[in-house]
């Protein structure tokens, strides 16, 4: 399979620079695949799970938005926040849940609406780290 140069990068390090197969991507405007030869695209990352494929394996990690550049060069991501789910504190992220959840109290109407969307993302997320662990 051919593969593409791909970079993840966050403000604190860089997750991820090499060669890869695919990397599929939670998009705001949806989910998408990108392999070598993929038209250019610039991209908007909502809060999801992104999955990198590298020699057959597949790698999961959560990322918390930013932008993703297609190119002829290949892929780059600019997280906000990677984190790969072998890395996870999974209790450090449940409370974090419970906290925005604790905060919804405090917010009203555009603000609550992007607090609860935000929410909304990280328990999704949430189930997918529950359903992962289970296979």
């Amino acid at each position: 399979m051919a593969t593409f140069h791909f970079d993840l990068v966050s403000p604190e390090k860089i997750a991820f620079s090499g060669e890869v197969e695919q990397v599929d991507i939670p998009g705001v405007e949806g989910d998408f695949g990108v392999m070598a030869g993929h038209a250019p695209l610039v991209a908007t990352v909502r809060p999801g799970i992104m999955t990198v494929t590298v020699g057959g394996k597949h790698e999961k990690i959560i990322v918390l938005g930013g932008l993703a550049e297609i190119s002829d060069k290949g892929l780059t991501v600019l997280a906000d926040t990677a984190t790969s789910i072998a890395e996870l504190d999974r209790e450090l992220f449940a409370q974090q849940i419970a906290e925005m959840e604790e905060g919804l109290k405090e917010e009203e109407g555009d603000a609550l609406d992007r607090a609860i969307t935000r929410l909304d993302h990280f328990k999704v997320i949430q189930q997918q780290i529950i359903s992962t662990a289970m296979h």
